[in-house]
């Protein structure tokens, strides 16, 4: 079995592709377990720091048809499309969020479709297809009304989807993921960006901005049960997606106050007092645009995961601190 990573040498496309590498297997279109026989680990860097014979690093710009004509072959049997322009700056440079956001996910159906050969296809999509006036707890009927470019563009690729699914064109599957926390390394230029740095900068003793009020509430999932529900998306079959090809992911809501007060329990007080409020009216349109809790309904019967308490996402995310200090 030959898959496709696009998005690689981020953060979760490498936890991805390591999670592969280790699980050796994949169910097929036929529902027959098969032997993973090689990753492409696509991006616009190479992915770099796993030496596996399985994997083959490409790089190069998945907007491009020629190059994803040369990415996807007649043997690629799923394709994992994490490639994103994340929400802030796709709302800073529209062009690039429509052309890596949109553009590229329908190339990448387009070739697929080309092929005739009706790959699996998963990729992920956002809550910030929905906005405006929301209940408490969106269900997964509610209707969409993404209230920036990214939510737009998540949007679009999620309807184009569905319809190359419903045609027969692909084996789809979009993945509606949470506000994914705490990720590691610097900080990003998406919205909800601050909602590892409240966390992971106050842990390693750099100070942090807090740019939301702290009763925002967020719909947060760890990288643990991102990965886990990628894979979970990938194995189910078409019968068990009977209800739709799009689905909310459960997670975990949780005001940013109590994300604090959760650090403050895990890390102590000292680490706490490292977080500073700074309002930033740019970053609270887009981040109180989004809804802070889903049923999930669909998503929950399908038995995807999800966190039961921020207070473990915390300690989970020190314990891999650690783990990443002693490899060094």
């Amino acid at each position: 079995m030959k898959i496709v990573v696009t998005g690689a040498a981020g953060f979760l496309g490498r936890r991805l592709i390591q999670a592969l590498l280790a699980r050796e297997q994949l169910t097929d279109d036929a529902g027959q377990v098969q032997r993973i026989e090689q990753i492409t680990a696509f991006d616009v860097v190479p992915l770099e720091g796993i030496n596996d014979s399985r994997l083959l690093v490409q790089t190069g710009d998945i907007a491009d048809a020629a190059q994803v004509e040369k990415l996807i072959q007649p043997d690629t049997a799923s394709v994992f499309h994490l490639a994103a322009i994340v929400s802030g700056q796709a709302e800073q440079d529209f062009e690039l969020g429509m052309r890596i956001n949109f553009d590229a996910t329908r190339a990448l159906l387009e070739r697929i479709r080309a092929l005739g050969t009706g790959a699996r296809f998963v990729m992920t999509s956002s809550v910030a297809v929905f906005g405006g006036a929301l209940p408490t707890t969106v269900d997964d009927q509610q209707v969409w009304a993404p209230q920036s470019s990214y939510g737009t563009e998540k949007a679009l690729a999620d309807l184009l989807l569905a319809d190359y699914s419903r045609r027969g064109f692909v084996d789809g599957r979009s993945l509606r993921m949470p506000t994914i926390v705490v990720r590691p390394g610097k900080p990003n230029r998406a919205a909800s960006s601050f909602a590892s740095g409240i966390i992971r900068e106050p842990v390693n003793g750099v100070s942090a901005i807090c740019p939301v009020a702290p009763e925002t509430v967020l719909w947060l999932m760890s990288p643990d049960r991102a990965i886990e529900n990628l894979v979970r998306g990938h194995e189910l079959s078409k019968a068990q997606l009977s209800r739709g090809r799009v689905l909310n992911m459960p997670g975990l809501s949780i005001t940013v106050g109590a994300m604090i007060d959760a650090l403050r329990r895990v890390a102590g007080a000292e680490v706490a007092q490292r977080i500073a409020y700074e309002r930033d009216p740019a970053i609270e349109r887009i981040v109180n645009s989004w809804p802070g809790n889903f049923s999930a309904a669909y998503a929950r019967e399908l038995e995807f995961t999800f966190d039961e308490d921020f207070d473990s996402v915390i300690k989970a995310f020190v314990a891999s601190n650690r783990l990443s200090e002693m490899s060094y």
